[in-house]
């Protein structure tokens, strides 16, 4: 898996505090690998909605997220909930169709599992450019 361009790969996210949220022991740790190795700071991994939100209450400064949708059969809208309540720019990680996902987060990139970690890294950048 390569990271692409300096513009869209590891050189995209130098920098900011990224929450990760993500309940697959594997895919985590190929996204934390890749945040870090692109100058994130990762918050997480986490695989559980309560544990995310601790991890929100605890940091006043978050960059961006990025969500699994189902967290062991429970869904992540709480998280996303409360990211947007501090205006923290997200993404959703998932494999699910874009109808499972509420029409209030019609706005949120998606990116589709298997996720593209080039493609990851550049729709986070774009998302915290315009945050």
């Amino acid at each position: 898996m390569t990271m692409g361009t300096p513009s869209h790969g590891p050189d995209a996210l130098s920098g900011p505090k990224v929450l990760l949220v993500e309940d697959d022991y594997f895919i985590a740790v190929e996204m934390q690998r890749m945040l870090s190795k692109g100058g994130a700071q990762v918050l997480g991994p986490v695989a559980s909605v309560d544990k995310a939100l601790t991890l929100i209450a605890a940091n006043s400064e978050i960059d961006a997220a990025v969500l699994d949708v189902n967290l062991r059969d429970i869904m992540v809208f709480p998280v996303a909930d409360a990211l947007e309540t501090r205006g923290v720019p997200f993404v959703f990680a998932t494999g699910y169709e874009g109808t499972a996902i509420p029409a209030r987060y019609a706005h949120v990139q998606r990116c589709e599992k298997p996720v593209d970690m080039d493609k990851l890294a550049q729709v986070l950048s774009n998302e915290i450019k315009t945050s």
